[in-house]
């Protein structure tokens, strides 16, 4: 072999090697919190700060996943919103729970994830390329004892539950399903146009599933709350996410996005990773403060009332 051919493997062999413990020691932890503002209100509503978090994926011992937990309430939110994938070990409800610490006092909605019933195996990385539908569950959790933990703080459980509350002088009517990844979702039983008098028609789903989105879109819910899709995990410079892991293409990966006429849909990016594939790159794991406000009167854009639109932008 040429020495020139020697010299650009071991370059490109050291290119591969730093990547990966960049992805896996200093991005996977370099948590932050993005600021969003859209407008999903009804006109004349005062403004909601939400706090979206997702796909924690904890395990005992992550102390800083834990430190950046603490530190959320210290936004301010108005209103909490869980999209599932809390866990990652059979042990780590007690760190769930303290770490959300001050924020399970404040107004809070719900649905679990897979990894809320199941806890993650091993598995070949290439299915998420080229069989995204197997389907490997590792050992029970206990998502039992977290769900009682969430309400007996005063957490409203939102899985195949429609629930209307008041928060910061803003009338609520939201509903939820339990999570499309492992077809364990139900709409019907929450089927039905949302409240027309609601300053917010909310929607919660763990997984992105365009089913599900399509339905809640139908029945008048003016923002969705997904998770799941790790905003891709591993990104490409320009390319974006390789996979999504649903039905979602890869444009809504991750942030805000148009879903039909008139509903928003945002997908957090997560907070964890499984334990089997602890690396991020060009997605950084996040929470998201979302500002809603009330939408301009006549509410749509006239370039975009046909068919699924485009991503808008996310503000950072």
């Amino acid at each position: 072999m040429p020495a020139a051919w020697k010299t650009t493997g071991a370059a490109a062999l050291g290119a591969v090697v730093a990547g990966i413990g960049y992805a896996s020691v200093i991005e996977r932890n370099a948590f932050v919190v993005r600021e969003l503002t859209m407008p999903v209100l009804t006109p004349g509503s005062s403004p909601l700060r939400v706090l979206h978090i997702s796909d924690i994926h904890m395990r005992p011992g992550q102390r800083r996943k834990q430190a950046f937990l603490r530190d959320l309430a210290a936004w301010e939110p108005d209103l909490v919103v869980n999209t599932g994938d809390n866990l990652a070990h059979p042990k780590a409800v007690p760190a769930v729970v303290q770490t959300l610490g001050n924020l399970l006092s404040l107004p809070g909605v719900f649905v679990f994830g897979s990894n809320d019933y199941f806890g993650p195996r091993p598995k070949n990385p290439l299915n998420y390329l080229t069989n995204p539908d197997h389907r490997v569950h590792g050992r029970p959790l206990p998502w039992q004892d977290l769900r009682a933990a969430f309400t007996e703080r005063g957490w409203l459980d939102l899985t195949h539950n429609r629930r209307e509350f008041e928060v910061a002088g803003l009338h609520i009517a939201a509903a939820g399903v339990d999570d499309p990844h492992i077809d364990r979702d139900r709409y019907e039983t929450i089927a039905g146009p949302a409240s027309s008098v609601a300053n917010l028609r909310l929607g919660l789903t763990h997984s992105p599933e365009p089913r599900v989105l399509d339905r809640f879109a139908a029945d008048g819910y003016q923002l969705v709350l997904a998770g799941h899709t790790h905003g891709g995990q591993v990104c490409l410079p320009v390319h974006g996410a390789v996979v999504t892991n649903c039905g979602l293409d890869r444009s809504r990966v991750k942030g805000a996005s148009r879903w039909g006429a008139a509903m928003r849909l945002h997908v957090s990016a997560g907070i964890g990773t499984s334990p089997y594939a602890p690396l991020r790159f060009c997605c950084r794991p996040e929470a998201t403060l979302l500002t809603l406000i009330a939408a301009p009167i006549g509410g749509r854009d006239s370039s975009r009332r046909r068919g699924r639109s485009q991503p808008t932008a996310s503000v950072h």
